[in-house]
């Protein structure tokens, strides 16, 4: 894909189409913290209607993750880029300003339509930009924004929430304006676009249709019964929505889940564990955020300091887990990550009790948790593409995230149908042990990722054929 001829000027580059990211993954770990603030100021709902805070916008960032991305394609990455940050950007304003609970979750599903439209056209736009001696290293920065907002998230969320829940959404403002300009004045765009991007959007909204089904039988279940007849619908409305879409999926020109790529093991298996391992994940984030503040009655601020030091282990064990994966197998090490998710999560199962002693009931449990994340994250992503021909690493990665983002939505869905109405200290042991459970089956599915013979890896080439978007989708 050609360039425009102006200079590209790296280091402004990077900051912009690194920062715009940055901001949309640091959204999620601050309105983690945020939950409970956020619920005072709108009484009368249950735990289970505050969830959608947190799973309207992982579900609509999920199914449309892909079409977007070729919808960047077609009127090229710089245009879409732009068009999705000004998105995100009025998105978080109204979310601030909402007057209800059912207006902010309407907004929030705006804000996921815009992260869904920078992402893939900001890194389509980091690639085609930079020359190819900078690629890999620019590349590796973006990515690593991700695990940045992991880590300062929560205490940014904490700092935000001390002066008011309504800055974790205002902050995204002044930052959107300042990237908006320095995006049209200094990012080049792609000469190239495609026209003929193919977009699924029957497919989108059938997987969004039927995940939120299920998410909504899920939450909801505790609060109107189990066998009451909207819960049935909601159950019968995920099935028949999920089967269709697949159907869908299958002959589609375009699909969003490619079928040809599921036959590669590998690629199918990491899919499998990246659902998993997600959903432990957010439940177990979510979890403990909601433990501090509901039981231990910690602040917004305090609990970000508090939950901050696991995913500082993040980045610095995500490089261990590299260099472990040229000794041992991936698979062997994302199972080691997802084994230490489960004992942290444990050891905190088994320590903690109403009376706060942090530094001995949560701290250990917590950086034990991040350094599993840090092991197992970043293997299981990379290893999604490893045996992916490299005209499908694009399709393969947008897949992933996708896959990550559903797992999302069924972690948080599962704990607030465990916890229920009765957030006490027993209804907490009881979403650990799911939690727990969840781990080690991510664990399990952890040792399929690995190809089981060199022939097995050699006829991932056979996925490669089908005409597939240029415009790469990140491994977030």
């Amino acid at each position: 894909m050609e360039l425009n001829s102006q200079p590209v000027r790296t280091g402004p580059l990077l900051a912009i189409l690194s920062g715009a990211p940055f901001v949309a993954s640091l959204d999620l770990f601050v309105v983690n913290v945020a939950f409970g603030d956020i619920a005072k100021s709108f009484p009368g709902h249950s735990l289970g209607e505050f969830s959608w805070i947190l799973n309207g916008y992982a579900i609509v960032y999920a199914a449309l993750l892909i079409p977007l991305g070729r919808w960047a394609d077609r009127i090229g990455p710089k245009r879409a880029f732009i068009a999705g940050l000004a998105l995100f950007t009025l998105a978080s304003a109204a979310c601030a300003f909402s007057p209800s609970l059912w207006m902010l979750v309407t907004f929030r599903i705006v804000q996921a339509v815009g992260a869904a439209a920078l992402t893939p056209a900001s890194l389509g736009l980091l690639i085609n930009a930079l020359p190819v001696a900078k690629r890999q290293s620019g590349v590796r920065i973006w990515a690593a924004s991700g695990a940045a907002a992991a880590a300062f998230g929560p205490v940014v969320g904490g700092m935000l929430v001390e002066a008011s829940w309504h800055w974790v959404f205002l902050i995204n403002v002044p930052i959107g304006i300042v990237l908006l300009y320095f995006a049209v004045r200094l990012v080049p765009d792609a000469a190239e676009k495609d026209p003929d991007a193919g977009m699924d959007l029957a497919g989108a909204a059938l997987l969004t249709v039927g995940i939120g089904a299920l998410a909504l039988a899920l939450v909801q279940g505790p609060d109107w019964g189990w066998t009451d007849p909207r819960i049935v619908i909601a159950c019968a409305l995920a099935a028949v929505t999920l089967i269709a879409f697949w159907w869908s999926n299958s002959r589609h020109s375009a699909p969003l889940i490619a079928p040809d790529l599921l036959k590669v093991r590998s690629f199918a298996w990491s899919n499998i564990t990246a659902i998993l391992f997600s959903a432990t994940f957010a439940a177990g984030l979510l979890a403990n955020i909601l433990w501090l503040q509901e039981v231990w009655g910690y602040s917004a601020l305090r609990t970000g300091f508090a939950v901050a030091p696991g995913p500082m282990m993040v980045p610095l064990f995500a490089i261990v887990g590299g260099a472990l994966t040229r000794r041992y197998s991936a698979g062997r090490v994302a199972a080691l990550g997802s084994a230490l998710w489960a004992a942290g999560t444990l050891f905190v199962l088994l320590s903690v009790d109403t009376t706060p002693h942090y530094a001995a009931q949560l701290l250990p449990g917590w950086i034990i948790t991040g350094i599993g994340v840090g092991l197992a994250l970043p293997t299981i992503l990379s290893q999604a593409t490893a045996d992916l021909p490299a005209a499908r690493s694009a399709t393969g990665s947008a897949v992933i995230s996708m896959s990550r983002q559903i797992g999302t939505v069924l972690g948080v869905s599962i704990l607030i149908a465990v916890l229920g109405t009765a957030v006490d200290y027993n209804t907490f042991r009881q979403a650990w042990w799911v939690i727990v459970a969840i781990a080690v089956a991510s664990a399990v599915a952890s040792l399929g990722m690995t190809p089981t013979s060199r022939t097995e890896t050699a006829s991932s080439e056979t996925a490669g054929t089908k005409s597939v978007p240029r415009q790469g989708i990140p491994v977030e």
